[in-house]
Parts: structure tokens; C-alpha cells; sequence
């Protein structure tokens, strides 16, 4: 038989082999933390001059290509004239509708600035109880004022 301390002595053995072996099992799963993208950088102090100017030049490049993408009044002016003309009758009171077979033609002569809005998906969020199955004109154009 062992004595109390020789069992004490094995039990710390094992426990020591198999804490090991798990630690260094997470050392090898904790590799993927390498791949993670950085997403967070500390703003430049103000002492970092070139930093500080770095960071104000890309921010405003992203701004300019960012107004790019918005449409100008030339474009919404296109843009309302083309649903007018393919309005599908008829009307609810004053309301212009417009079916998902006009909507898709409007959206291949809007443009390329227009193309993101003449989705399947925008459609049916716009889509109200509409007993032919079309969304009003002024609901879509005012969604395309406020998310272009």
C-alpha cells in the first residue's frame, strides 16, 4: 500500500500532467485569436501632429466618396419621373402605385446610383395591403431620400 503522502504526491503529478496538457490544448485553440482583425486604434494624442493630419485626410476622402454615392436633385428628378411614367393604374385616391414587374424596368433606367433600391427585398418591405400587389411611388421615393 502507499502511504498518504506518496498518493498526495501522485494526485499532484497528475493533477500538474492533465493541467498541462489543457493548457496547452487552449494555447493551440487560442491560434484563431491571431486571425481576429484589429478593429479598435487609440485616437493620435496631440502631440502626433502627422497622425492627427493622417486621420482628418481619410476621413475625408471616405466623405467624398460617400457623396458620391448620394444622388443629386438631377438624379431624384430622373428618378420621380421615371415611376411616374410607368405608374401601374389604378390609383388609391391620389396615390401612385407601381407593380414589381414596372418597378424592376424603372430600376434598370434609374441608373447606377439607383440600382441598390430596386431590390426584391425593398419592394416587399414597402409592400401595404395592396390588393394588386404594388407599393405607392411616394413611399418608395421618400425611402430613397432618406437612406440615399
Amino acid at each position: 500500500k502507499k502511504s498518504e503522502q506518496e498518493l498526495k504526491d501522485e494526485e499532484m503529478e497528475l493533477f500538474t500532467k492533465y493541467y498541462m496538457e489543457w493548457k496547452g490544448g487552449r494555447k493551440s485553440s487560442s491560434v484563431s485569436y491571431m486571425n481576429i482583425p484589429r478593429f479598435y486604434y487609440r485616437l493620435p494624442a496631440e502631440d502626433e501632429i502627422l497622425l492627427q493630419k493622417l486621420r482628418e485626410e481619410s476621413r475625408a476622402v471616405f466623405l467624398q466618396r460617400k457623396s458620391r454615392e448620394l444622388l443629386d436633385n438631377e438624379e431624384l428628378q430622373n428618378l420621380w419621373f421615371l415611376l411616374d411614367k410607368h405608374q401601374t393604374s389604378p390609383m388609391i385616391g391620389e396615390e401612385a402605385m407601381i407593380n414589381y414587374e414596372n418597378f424592376l424596368k424603372v430600376g434598370e433606367k434609374a441608373g447606377p446610383k439607383c440600382k441598390q433600391f430596386f431590390t426584391a427585398k425593398i419592394f416587399a418591405k414597402l409592400l401595404h395591403n395592396d390588393p394588386y400587389g404594388r407599393i405607392s411611388i411616394m413611399q418608395f421615393f421618400n425611402y430613397v431620400m432618406r437612406k440615399g
